[in-house]
């Protein structure tokens, strides 16, 4: 696991009804500087409205959002947020639809695409940036959306189930080179999830939520030692990590 410098987001004592219906009662949880967190908990348990009140869309009936010890509760344009579908633009090239969020916040065209291009072979997008998405695998159109959400905000990824539609060989490349990636960019994520294996695999430390009304029913350290295995599913420390969130939900 690396060291971490520091907490980049802390979400405090956050509740939020729905119609007198309680969806998150008493959520808290951390993430470090370049650390991967996983909320892990049963679909329709609150894991996306945690987002939205994290990015600013949503505000919390209760509670505070720190990102670097500054409140930014309700407040947008601080975090990175990456749904399940990609959302790229039909009718934009991939390379435009990448430089979308630094258009949108005045950068001129030209000079956008520039700091962009640089970013495909880390992505693994090199040679496709004149394309379409729909001449794009569906692996290929998520590691173009993930490009697009790391230009709006290179500091905090919020990945809301982003492989949850891909068939399952493409599911496993993808957590390789989600892995790769984040590790040579150096990016802080939290990521949702209801796939234990996949919360196991790519976590630091991952946040077991409960049904609603969500809370948070335990936090686990995963230390893998070997990631770039495929047999790491099969250890006794990956198992022993699943039998604690399966005793957990």
């Amino acid at each position: 696991m690396s060291i971490y410098q520091s907490n980049k987001l802390k979400v405090e004592n956050i509740k939020k009804k729905f119609n007198n219906i309680t969806i998150i009662e008493d959520v808290n949880f951390y993430v470090k500087e370049n650390e991967f967190v996983s909320i892990l908990g049963p679909s329709g348990s609150g894991k996306s409205t945690i987002f939205n009140i994290i990015a600013g869309l949503m505000q919390p009936d209760r509670g505070k959002v720190f990102i670097n010890q500054e409140d930014y509760t309700g407040k947008v344009g601080h975090v990175s947020y990456m749904y399940q579908k990609d959302l790229l633009l039909p009718w934009k090239k991939i390379i435009d639809n990448a430089t979308m969020p630094l258009v949108l916040k005045g950068e001129n065209k030209q000079s956008a695409k520039e700091k962009v291009a640089k970013y495909f072979k880390n992505f693994g997008l090199e040679g496709f940036e004149d394309k379409y998405p729909h001449q794009l695998s569906g692996g290929m159109k998520q590691r173009a959306a993930l490009l697009r959400t790391y230009m709006f905000s290179k500091d905090i990824l919020l990945l809301d189930e982003p492989f949850g539609a891909l068939d399952a060989i493409t599911r496993s490349k993808m957590h390789f080179w989600l892995l790769d990636v984040m590790k040579n960019l150096k990016s802080t994520v939290l990521f949702i999830t209801h796939d234990i294996e996949e919360a196991i695999f790519l976590s630091d430390r991952i946040y077991i939520l409960s049904d609603k009304p969500a809370v948070i029913k335990d936090e686990i350290e995963v230390n893998l030692i070997d990631r770039n295995s495929k047999d790491i599913v099969t250890t006794k420390e990956f198992n022993d990590i699943k039998r604690r969130i399966l005793n957990a939900l």
